[in-house]
């Protein structure tokens, strides 16, 4: 575990316990963004250990996230209203964790489910694959009545695994790694962490909709992670807090706001392909 790693994580922990302890002071408009800005950060960086460290190209994290949130969201209200009413503050934190890490496993069997027979594709084949998946749980439901982790994994000894697969399958596997070992362990994680960011969602909108997972919802994702630098997780959170707080910037432009927000996406993607937070070091003369 990376000492800085651990650095960030305390800060994120003690900024989350202050955000709960004083959250009822805040605005409840720009409390409710600054979690729809977390929520997207937990999708683009899952996603980008799929896409970005893996190499692979998923377009079904909408249909993890729905999993999760789906699962989470039955949790709680089956669950909770058996316990007292003297019982019940106290135990919110813990059924409540539960609720989440419920969502996230059953997201990652899920992912397990699709990545064992079609993670052996490639390119196009995979994205055709796992966005039909997306769409099989979005009618699915239709007819039915964390940022942490990902970073030390990928700079573990293990997690160079997954940067081989992504920079040379062949030659991966000709140094012993099994290219599609790695490539289910990225699809399963990520598709965890899709059920956290699920789960979140339920508990924080309380309404669900089958609609709200659709085909857009996975491209809004893979937006975050191809501007903010494939496999760049720095650049992919930057990238997630942009595309959220944006369209709050544009609701003065309400007729035009998607128009204007497409606009700006098409014209980032063709500035910098390579993704908006992604800087290259000047290469050092020949010598020096």
């Amino acid at each position: 575990m990376l000492p800085g790693a651990k650095r960030w994580l305390l800060l994120a922990l003690a900024a989350a316990f202050a955000v709960s302890c004083f959250s009822h002071y805040f605005n409840r408009y720009y409390l409710g963004i600054a979690i729809d800005v977390g929520i997207n950060i937990i999708l683009a960086v899952s996603l980008n250990l799929i896409n970005g460290h893996t190499g692979q190209f998923s377009l079904g994290h909408a249909g993890f996230m729905a999993v999760g949130a789906y699962t989470a969201a039955k949790f709680t209200l089956v669950f909770s209203p058996h316990f007292p009413e003297t019982m019940a503050v106290p135990l919110q934190p813990f059924f409540f964790l539960l609720a989440l890490t419920l969502g996230g496993l059953l997201a990652a069997v899920v992912g397990l489910a699709v990545g064992v027979p079609s993670l052996r594709l490639r390119g196009d084949y995979l994205a055709i694959v796992t966005l039909g998946f997306g769409e099989i749980i979005r009618v699915i439901l239709q007819n039915m009545e964390s940022v942490y982790v990902v970073g030390c994994l990928v700079h573990s000894t293990y997690g160079r695994g997954f940067i081989a697969v992504h920079d040379d399958e062949v030659a991966a596997g000709a140094m012993g790694v099994n290219p599609v070992r790695y490539k289910v362990t990225a699809f399963v994680v990520g598709a965890f962490f899709a059920g956290i960011a699920g789960g979140l969602y339920a508990h924080h909108k309380q309404f669900l909709s089958p609609t709200g997972f659709d085909f857009m919802k996975s491209i809004d994702i893979v937006v975050m992670v191809i501007l903010g630098g494939m496999g760049r997780t720095a650049g992919v959170i930057c990238a997630a807090v942009l595309l959220t707080l944006l369209p709050e910037f544009l609701r003065g432009f309400a007729d035009y706001r998607m128009i204007i927000y497409s606009l700006l996406i098409i014209g980032l993607m063709m500035a910098r392909p390579q993704g908006i937070f992604t800087f290259r070091r000047p290469a050092k003369a020949a010598g020096r």
